[in-house]
This record gives structure tokens, C-alpha cells and sequence, in this order.
């Protein structure tokens, strides 16, 4: 066999057709999962299940439980959050950002002067919405305001319902996995579902809090529905 030296031109053409990568894309994200265990994360809420196989988390459903949630220790303000999921499509879910759980049961504060009692152990806040069970809504990508106000976008804080279901019936994944990046920047938060744009509001009730993954409850179902987690990682921008 002879082996001949690539040509300059060639040489370009495989250049242009290899995918180029940024180094400054991936500067200052570290790992909010390490792949092997769940350090770093607690559970509250509800009593559904969380385990790590093969890389990737996964929360399972338990009947007559409310929603679970396995949440950071931590909590994050600014910051640039990207997770991949794969969500049974029976099964509801979310991500929360900016949230808050108090030991004992508290006021809070809701917008508009208003207040509500907030259970103990209830996770509440912000929730990049994972919405596979409702295709002919298809909201993945919005935020809905977990046991506060429901939902922000589409919503109170706007966008037009029809166009989202629109779009995110054409860019949702429903036999595979979906890729979210957050963007949560002073009073603005973005979304974008598999590289396209989802919400884009401002709100300012809540500047920082917590990271959850919910497993929504499912009532008596007796068989279990998963959602799965991988490549979870963040870049604060404060």
C-alpha cells in the first residue's frame, strides 16, 4: 500500500468539515456530578428514589409520594448551567434553579406584596420545565415557578403558549436525550433546548438558591417511570 501526503487543499477540506470547538467554551464549568456518586446532593420532598448507573443519575417513582427532588448542598446566584435528560414519556419533570427548602415550615414571600406558607422540606422556586407527557403542550425548556406562581414562560412573564408548543414539538428529542443550557444573569434567565432559544423573561423574587432534579409524583401508578441526568455542569459567573 502506498501512502501519499494529504494535499494543502485536502487538508483544508477535512478542516472544514471537523467540528470546531472553542477552548473558551468550556472555561470555568466544573461538574455539579461526578459520574459516580451522589456527593454533594441530599434528597427532600417526596420518597422517590435516586442512583447513579453507569454515568448517569437516575430518579425513579414511587407511588402516593409527593415530588422529590435531589437537590445541591450548594446554592448558585449568576451562573451557566447545561445538563442533559431522558425523561420517560410518562413522566413529568424539572429542573430547579435559584430554589429554596426550609427545615421548618415558613412565609414567604410570593411578588405583588403577597406571602405564602411554605410547607417543611418543600422545594420551591424556579423549574426549567421537563414536559414529554403532554405532547400537545410540549413546554420542555419553559420555566414554571414550583409551588409559587406557576408558570413564568410561557406565562405571566410572557411568551406566546402555541408558538412554544410549536417549537418544542419540532426540536424535542422524544426517544433520546435532550441537551438544556440555562443562563441565570441578574434579574434575566434564558433556556435553550437542544441549542434553540426556550424562555427569556426577567423576574427578580429570587437571585439565588439551589440546583434540584425532580422526580414528579405519579399518585397510586404502581409501575416505575424514570427520569435520567448526565453530564451536569456549571459555570458561575459571579
Amino acid at each position: 500500500m502506498i501512502h501519499r501526503l494529504a494535499t494543502p487543499a485536502l487538508l483544508l477540506a477535512l478542516l472544514a468539515s471537523a467540528p470546531f470547538v472553542h477552548a473558551e467554551d468550556d472555561a470555568g464549568f466544573v461538574p455539579l456530578f461526578d459520574g459516580k456518586t451522589l456527593e454533594g446532593w441530599e434528597k427532600h420532598g417526596g420518597k422517590a428514589t435516586y442512583e447513579v448507573v453507569d454515568g448517569v443519575i437516575v430518579g425513579s417513582s414511587v407511588p402516593n409520594t409527593p415530588n422529590t427532588f435531589l437537590c445541591t448542598e450548594k446554592q448558585y446566584g449568576n451562573f451557566v448551567l447545561e445538563y442533559e435528560f431522558h425523561v420517560d414519556s410518562a413522566l413529568n419533570s424539572g429542573v430547579q434553579i435559584r430554589s429554596q427548602v426550609f427545615a421548618e415550615a415558613k412565609e414567604i414571600p410570593v411578588g405583588g406584596g403577597k406571602t405564602k406558607k411554605m410547607a417543611a422540606d418543600r422545594v420551591h422556586g424556579y423549574q426549567v420545565e421537563i414536559d414529554p407527557n403532554k405532547p400537545t403542550r410540549l413546554w420542555a425548556g419553559g420555566i414554571y415557578d414550583e409551588a409559587r406562581r406557576g408558570w413564568l414562560f410561557p406565562g405571566k412573564k410572557g411568551g406566546d403558549g402555541a408558538a412554544f408548543t410549536k417549537q418544542g414539538q419540532k426540536i424535542y428529542n422524544k426517544e433520546g436525550w435532550n441537551k438544556i443550557r440555562v443562563v441565570a444573569q441578574g434579574n434575566r434567565i434564558q433556556t435553550f433546548l437542544n441549542g434553540e432559544p426556550r424562555a427569556d423573561f426577567e423576574d427578580d423574587l429570587t437571585p439565588a438558591g439551589i440546583i434540584g432534579l425532580q422526580v414528579h409524583g405519579v399518585g397510586g401508578r404502581k409501575d416505575t417511570l424514570q427520569a435520567r441526568w448526565r453530564n451536569i455542569r456549571i459555570k458561575v459567573l459571579d
